[in-house]
């Protein structure tokens, strides 16, 4: 059996309480809380080891720069990439891809060419590719949701065609959990040779990826939604790619020789590293995976996966409420409203009786005006919570519906 009751003690802040009530935090989607272990790794490094990467030959310097290229196997064999130099470290998911949608676009995208992205997509995965098609003079296209939260993918023979020149699409949907069939979008990229995006944050941490298997030419993800710090983000690229790119940043750490005349550049992936390098970050993200590699990854999306169907089945109980994105295989994210019930002043309610969601358009507004709404209840699951918040999360929503009608 699975021991949610051991994993939330490795989670303090889940002790606390809020006006007065437990904690019931059901906002992961969000940012997800960090274990012990990841807290207590940075506060060692930040007393005892803070050092600049790359550029000291003094020890301390020596010592953080091998625990920062260490951090950065770990990444690689987590995700299943070939090769280290395939990871880049960027401040979060939004950066690694607006880093693709400069660098690579601006070498490779033309006038009269497209790219494509689905109408689930985060913010971050619909402007930075917005951006590049208005700087090229391209066109971007949309695979449309159907009702129930599924792409229809038979769209897209029509919409992916031989001037398409990237197909973004999300690993798992923010606000409705679908989980996009990856490899037939990727296969359909590639057949045109189109390079293939995966926006990874929700899907990483529920079920994971291997990059090979999956052939995508780029994975991005963020730190803080897989139980890692805030502040930092990985890019996989295939290596062909990233070699070929010209860089998204300047500064130090990603030159080789600088002079007035012409700078020649390192390396990947330092190549995309300008700047002091989030080296703390890094090595804090490193021991959540690590935490997460400590255990039972099928028990884990076996328990995920119960409390979603669980609280699904108890949310629909409630007369008038609606629930946002049905697919059968879908992340454990609950997207709500009730009618009669403004979502925000049910998120209200809900704090003050110690449950935290979230509430609005979640940076996704493309779905709320999908489904006529300007927003909605968010409830997000995340491997250290219970029945019991299932419980307390349906008995809050009853108890504001009430309120509020």
């Amino acid at each position: 059996m699975f021991d949610v009751g051991k994993i939330r003690a490795e989670f303090p802040i889940l002790e606390r309480k809020v006006y007065g009530k437990p904690l019931t935090y059901l906002d992961s989607g969000a940012t997800a809380q960090k274990p012990r272990c990841v807290v207590e790794k940075m506060e060692e490094l930040l007393l005892n080891g803070n050092a600049n990467i790359h550029r000291g030959v003094h020890l301390l310097s020596e010592e953080m720069t091998a625990r920062y290229e260490e951090a950065r196997e770990v990444v690689r064999a987590f995700i299943g990439a070939a090769h280290r130099e395939e990871v880049v470290f960027t401040s979060g998911a939004t950066m690694s891809l607006n880093l693709v949608a400069s660098s690579w676009c601006d070498k490779n995208l033309k006038e009269g060419d497209n790219i494509v992205v689905s109408h689930i997509e985060h913010h971050s995965n619909i402007v930075p590719w917005q951006l590049a098609t208005e700087r090229k003079g391209a066109e971007l296209r949309v695979i449309p949701v159907a009702e129930d939260g599924s792409l229809e993918l038979d769209m897209l023979d029509s919409l992916i065609n031989e001037r398409t020149k990237v197909v973004a699409v999300t690993q798992a949907s923010n606000t409705l959990g679908t989980k996009p069939d990856l490899a037939r979008i990727i296969a359909k990229a590639h057949s045109v040779g189109a390079v293939a995006v995966v926006d990874g944050c929700q899907g990483v941490v529920h079920g994971g990826v291997d990059v090979v298997a999956l052939d995508c030419d780029f994975y991005a993800f963020s730190g803080h939604k897989l139980y890692g710090p805030t502040g930092i983000g990985v890019l996989y690229g295939k290596r062909e790619l990233l070699d070929a790119m010209p860089p998204y940043m300047g500064g130090g750490d990603m030159v080789d020789k600088v002079t007035f005349a012409k700078t020649t550049y390192a390396p990947v992936p330092l190549k995309f590293e300008a700047g002091t390098a989030n080296f703390i970050g890094a090595i804090g993200l490193a021991e959540a995976m690590k935490f997460l590699q400590s255990l039972p990854a099928d028990e884990v999306e076996q328990h995920e996966k119960a409390l979603l169907d669980y609280a699904t089945s108890e949310l629909q109980k409630i007369e008038g409420l609606r629930i946002y994105g049905t697919t059968a295989d879908k992340a454990p994210i609950i997207s709500f409203n009730v009618e009669g019930c403004d979502h925000y002043d049910i998120g209200m309610i809900l704090d003050k009786m110690g449950v935290a969601v979230r509430t609005g358009h979640h940076c996704a507004e493309p779905v709320m005006a999908r489904y006529g709404t300007n927003g909605v209840v968010r409830a997000s699951i995340a491997l250290y919570n219970n029945k019991e918040d299932i419980d307390t999360l349906v008995k809050a929503v009853k108890r504001a519906v009430t309120m509020l009608k």
